[in-house]
């Protein structure tokens, strides 16, 4: 539920006594503040789910539901507002208490109407500048982020045919970390991460790395020192994105049986992100069209990677990429995924790793 700017801030006072309420409500309407009443915590939720409220006042004991548990609700609920507790009862009310609940500030009764009023005006002072902050915040990783993704998309592009590639990477391993129940940031991260994975493709020759036909020994041995290259190039960085991106860059080659490269650790050795993007990149390298390659037919896919569950993959992520083989394919088909003319059946070479 949106509201215009120009809206004065909405209060919501919460009091058993009605007399407290209606003090309240005509001083902060003085104020030019937009007011509701409630006379316990049961009713101030319904409140707060039908309006848009700026700060709660409310009153520690009432009957039903009392203040800590409704400054709790709001915070277990994320409702968007601030909480201002008051209490006739000092010596059974700790304040470390009330702040830890989630209430932002602490008025004893009586009150003082003038005290009130600051207190609530030094709220939405905070509140202003919290929303400043993070609006700032958000137009700031914005344009990191479509810094950082016009940088791996310059990289790429001498490799790819299509920028479809990183998209499809990034959508393929957030659908995985959602599927094992990682928390918000970490999927956020394994989203950017992901598309700097072959980050080191930078530092390889194009004759090698455009080849249309099959690598030499010595061709193959220089193409595998991306990951190593990608891992230097995102050393010592201080954001959580690119630590990440480092991590995949150096693992996402290394197999669940140790045979991969390029320190050939093992099973859960290889972390988490690399042991992801490394069954996504399989799946996008053989559902594509590549410089030297058609693209597989999608049983052909799901028959490779069912064969390589415990050798090359993680073998719950195998299954999770089997049990939802048909959201892959649309994840495929919706990013760029070239699916016309399946060609020739191609042995599944090292290029498709």
């Amino acid at each position: 539920m949106n509201r215009e700017k120009s809206v004065p801030p909405v209060l919501l006072i919460v009091d058993d006594e009605e007399t407290i309420r209606t003090i309240l409500s005509i001083a902060m309407e003085k104020q030019g503040y937009t007011c509701h009443c409630a006379s316990n915590g049961i009713e101030a939720l319904k409140v707060l789910h039908e309006h848009l409220v700026d700060i709660v006042i409310t009153d520690v004991d009432m009957p039903e539901m009392g203040g800590v548990e409704l400054v709790e609700k709001i915070r277990e609920y994320r409702i968007n507002s601030d909480a201002i507790v008051m209490t006739g009862h000092i010596d059974t009310v700790c304040y470390e208490d009330m702040i830890e609940s989630g209430a932002v500030d602490f008025v004893l009764k009586p009150m003082a109407l003038r005290e009130v009023v600051m207190r609530v005006r030094r709220v939405l002072r905070e509140r202003c500048l919290l929303k400043d902050l993070r609006a700032t915040h958000r137009k700031l990783k914005a344009s990191y982020l479509d810094t950082l993704n016009r940088l791996v998309t310059a990289a790429e592009y001498r490799d790819e045919s299509t920028g479809g590639h990183i998209t499809r990477m990034s959508t393929y391993s957030a659908f995985l970390a959602e599927k094992l129940n990682m928390d918000g940031a970490w999927v956020d991260r394994i989203r950017h991460g992901s598309a700097m994975h072959d980050i080191g493709k930078i530092g390889i020759p194009d004759n090698i790395l455009m080849k249309s036909t099959k690598l030499s020994h010595h061709e193959f041995h220089v193409i595998k020192n991306h990951p190593a290259i990608g891992a230097r190039i995102l050393a010592n960085a201080k954001s959580e994105v690119l630590r990440m991106g480092q991590q995949i860059a150096i693992s996402h080659h290394e197999k669940w049986d140790g045979t991969g490269y390029p320190q050939g650790v093992a099973g859960e050795k290889i972390p988490l992100s690399g042991r992801i993007v490394c069954i996504a990149d399989v799946f996008d390298a053989l559902s594509t069209k590549r410089p030297y390659k058609d693209p597989y037919p999608p049983d052909v896919i799901y028959t490779m990677i069912e064969g390589e569950r415990e050798k090359h993959f993680d073998p719950e992520l195998a299954d999770m990429v089997l049990d939802n083989f048909d959201d892959f394919l649309e994840i495929r088909n919706h990013n760029g995924g070239n699916l016309a003319g399946w060609g020739e059946a191609f042995r599944w070479s090292e290029r498709d790793e």
